[in-house]
């Protein structure tokens, strides 16, 4: 009797130990879950894009992220030539998955009144190769390979909330580490297209620290370090963000946010100080029938302005933005910049080129969505004309446009369906820039032979987001 009593008293230890552990594990695994669903967030969409261009034109991203369509190239100079015609009006088709999405935000972690937070987001863009050059193709083959995940945007947040103001308001200032949106892009118009309103507004991710300062209920004051990675400066050896590095000097940004009720308006300048060269020839001292590479004291300084304001109310919002400024070709806008003076080979002399970018935007709907977009560019030239005729090699322009342009427009209405997490859009995309031929004038533009050329784009998008 006495061993079966031991033997009931083992077994009754075992299963209490079992039924401890196994409680304690559920309980353990409850709180790991809670934790991730209090501080992390998931989120993402798969997107294909079906497009179809009625001519080449100046696109990105497996030509998905549109520009501008290509100036004529005629076959022949010969108007009476019966066999004449304009080479890039090449209707083109392509349906790719590479834009689809995913990341993860962070926050719920704080000490006292600092909170912490974070986002990681990548896409599949990166990968794709330039094609071998195939006789009988015209237009753009920069779009085969195998995507492979890039980096879109990486930062961490620290917001300090409750700081004390006069009266009953209080202040907020929040750092943002890490790349993200640029300060003045963020800002976008209601289309689903790829491109979402560039180049008639900045486009840009890049590395940055942001600080927004919230003062009460209705400021904002923000100011922004930027570097570059992605989207980069022109210049001598095209678009490198080495003009930057060697610069030593962070892009700096400057903004101020009202908001009330369903009104936001914004304005900001941003201040960019680059070196096109860090070294240059100059005639060897010692023979003058040589030449030797020094260090040289180049720089470039060019300001942009922006103001933007939206408004919405029920299942209606319309969006506007406007640039005005020198260079902005960092952010996907139509500018750049020209040597103007090569007398001192160890001191270049620049000048900016100056444009207006202008869009607006209109939506209304909710499971079913209408919107209409316009955008306007106008390019102004040098702000002071050169001393000596420029050559087309002394301008540095936006990789993607062009520096005979002299204006372009985009009109763009869309419809879309929202079913839930799942989204069919459909887009016409009217884009018609204005070309000069000939020689540059004083102030960097081609006036002579004015003409246009506009492509028609039809867009779908099929979207489910999770």
């Amino acid at each position: 009797m006495k061993k079966i009593l031991i033997s009931l008293s083992i077994i009754f230890l075992v299963f209490s130990a079992s039924a401890t552990n196994n409680a304690e594990q559920k309980e353990s695994k409850s709180e790991v879950k809670q934790h991730l669903q209090n501080h992390f967030k998931l989120y993402g969409f798969i997107r294909n894009f079906f497009v179809f261009d009625s001519r080449d034109s100046k696109a990105g991203t497996g030509d998905l992220f549109y520009y501008l369509p290509l100036d004529n190239n005629w076959n022949t100079s010969d108007v009476n030539n019966p066999a004449r015609e304009d080479l890039n009006a090449s209707p083109n088709f392509r349906f790719l998955a590479l834009t689809s999405r995913v990341g993860m935000d962070v926050s719920g972690y704080y000490y006292k009144n600092v909170h912490f937070g974070a986002k990681v987001e990548a896409d599949f863009y990166a990968g794709l190769g330039k094609a071998s050059t195939v006789n009988g193709l015209s237009g753009n083959t920069n779009i085969s390979g195998t995507a492979q995940m890039r980096l879109r945007q990486a930062y961490a947040t620290v917001t300090w909330k409750d700081l004390p103001m006069n009266g009953e308001q209080k202040a907020e200032v929040g750092l943002k580490i890490g790349q993200g949106w640029h300060p003045m892009a963020a800002d976008m118009p209601h289309v689903f297209s790829l491109e979402a309103g560039a180049p008639f507004g900045p486009f840009s991710r890049t590395p940055q620290v942001t600080m927004d300062a919230s003062l009460g209920k209705n400021w904002v004051l923000s100011a922004s370090a930027i570097w570059q990675m992605q989207y980069q400066s022109s210049g001598p050896s095209g678009s490198s963000a080495a003009y930057m590095k060697y610069g030593c000097t962070p892009e700096m940004y400057f903004g101020l946010t009202y908001k009330k009720g369903g009104f936001l308006g914004r304005v900001g300048a941003d201040v960019l100080s680059i070196k096109p060269r860090n070294v240059g020839p100059i005639t060897d001292p010692t023979d003058a029938s040589k030449t030797i590479n020094v260090h040289v004291k180049d720089r470039k300084t060019s300001l942009l302005y922006y103001a933007y304001a939206q408004y919405n109310k029920g299942k209606f919002s319309v969006k506007a933005k406007t640039t005005y400024g020198e260079s902005g070709e960092h952010m996907n806008l139509m500018g750049g910049y020209a040597v103007v003076d090569k007398t001192d080979p160890k001191d270049w002399k620049y000048a900016s080129l100056r444009s207006s970018s202008s869009w607006m935007s209109l939506s209304y709907g909710k499971k079913w969505q209408g919107v209409f977009f316009a955008g306007y560019v106008k390019t102004f030239g040098l702000a002071d004309a050169a001393s000596k005729p420029l050559a087309s090699s002394d301008v540095y322009f936006c990789s993607n446009g062009s520096s005979n342009i002299n204006q372009m427009y985009r009109i763009n209405p869309q419809g879309l369906y929202n079913f839930g997490k799942f989204t069919v859009g459909l887009e016409y995309q009217w884009t018609a820039v204005q070309y000069g031929t000939g020689a540059l004038n004083e102030y960097a533009k081609v006036t002579t032979d004015l003409h246009w050329v506009g492509n028609h784009r039809v867009n779908m998008m099929v979207k489910f987001t999770f």
